[in-house]
């Protein structure tokens, strides 16, 4: 069985996005990984409509060419990291409209959460954990939360994140917890069916 491999999802578009530093700081740490692979997804690069088709995803796989490469996209991964800042208490409209826009390439894949903003984003994580069971993916419960104090540090250069050594716990465990869920459903998913 091949390496689960976890895509890592940049989940806002905005200019002067803070996302870009988490995601850098998470890079490092999985890049001494070996029992996953990892690989950015940036949702700047799939730009797609807002969502109005007259089916779900669930029953019709949407084909406009503009949504595609992103079902593809979502398909070809075993897990993921969903990087999200908190935008009024949920998350960013870019990252639930992505979602919407595929259901089957979710199933059976385990999710995992790093979120920062006002209390970590923990509301919005809480919402995006409640999307993910939706989806039908494995939320795990394990996250890093980065809550105002490091956010704003980090923001004006005074720290980095690496300065803040219960975030690197934080994504130790929650890269552990997702290690287990990845393996565990990636061979799931490939068994044999049962009749």
């Amino acid at each position: 069985m091949n390496i689960p491999k976890i895509g890592i999802v940049l989940s806002t578009t905005r200019d002067g996005r803070f996302a870009d530093k988490p995601t850098a700081w998470l890079e490092a740490i999985v890049a001494k990984r070996t029992d996953l692979s990892f690989e950015r997804v940036d949702l700047r690069d799939y730009p797609m409509p807002m969502f109005d088709w007259p089916f779900s995803p669930s029953r019709t796989p949407i084909t406009h060419e503009a949504v595609v490469p992103w079902r593809n996209k979502v398909a070809s991964l075993d897990g993921f990291i969903f990087v999200t800042a908190e935008y009024n208490r949920s998350i960013p409209a870019v990252l639930k409209n992505a979602i919407d826009h595929a259901y089957v390439e979710w199933n059976r894949k385990a999710a995992a959460y790093l979120g920062y903003g006002t209390v970590g984003a923990a509301r919005a994580i809480e919402h995006l954990r409640n999307i993910s069971v939706e989806m039908q993916m494995a939320p795990i419960r394990a996250g890093v939360h980065i809550d105002r104090d490091p956010l704003i540090a980090v923001r004006t250069g005074a720290k980095t994140l690496d300065d803040f050594p219960n975030l690197a716990d934080q994504a130790t465990a929650m890269l552990n917890d997702l290690a287990w869920w990845a393996w565990t459903l990636k061979a799931g998913r490939e068994a044999p069916p049962r009749t």
